[in-house]
């Protein structure tokens, strides 16, 4: 995939999930500019990223930001899973405890592609290719309840042609997915897949 169709995929990505999310409200920590502008055509705010370093940094910086607002429930989601349905984003608020962790496992069941925590920095977040074991044994370490939801539009998060390939090929009308079929990524294939980091995390 040339350059210009992954930064244009990451955008429909990021689009999906932000249009998914209308009605909360919904800081997005990034330095890109189409991010930031397409947050706040949202309504949403933006938490501006400069150093870039890291998911976890950012969103350690994001924590620090929300409890500084009084923010008492934080509910972090990454840019890549473009299914994630609205639904699904109630059932995670319907079933947070009043302190707690609701943790919702990649499909593969190492990486963690959402967590609420209640209060906003109950503990700290560690992303990364097997991150969802460590964050369950730092939930159970607060001795405070903790929720584990299998919810499959939040389970797909595109990092490999696999995933593209099962993104395209599923059904739905998202914009990520036309843009996919439009690619030909439907089909199965083997090449490597690097996306920009467009989006953040919410």
């Amino acid at each position: 995939m040339e350059q210009s169709a992954r930064t244009e995929f990451a955008q429909a990505m990021l689009q999906d999930v932000l249009e998914t999310l209308m009605g909360y409200e919904v800081s997005l920590v990034t330095s890109d500019s189409f991010a930031s502008e397409l947050a706040r055509s949202y309504g949403f705010r933006v938490i501006h990223d400069e150093s870039n370093l890291s998911e976890t940094d950012a969103i350690e910086m994001a924590t620090q930001v929300c409890e500084s607002r009084g923010i008492r429930t934080t509910l972090v989601i990454p840019a890549d899973i473009p299914l994630i349905e609205v639904t699904e984003v109630r059932a995670i608020y319907d079933s947070a405890p009043e302190r707690g962790t609701v943790l919702v496992p990649a499909r593969d069941k190492r990486g963690t592609n959402a967590i609420l925590r209640r209060p906003a920095a109950l503990f700290p977040l560690r992303f990364g290719n097997d991150s969802f074991l460590p964050h369950l044994a730092s939930a159970i370490a607060t001795d405070s309840s903790c929720v584990v939801l299998s919810l499959p539009g939040v389970a797909l998060d595109i990092d490999t042609p696999q995933d593209l390939e099962q993104l395209a090929r599923g059904p739905g009308e998202r914009r990520a997915q036309l843009l996919a079929r439009k690619l030909g990524l439907s089909q199965p294939f083997h090449a490597s897949l690097t996306l920009p980091r467009v989006g953040g995390n919410i």
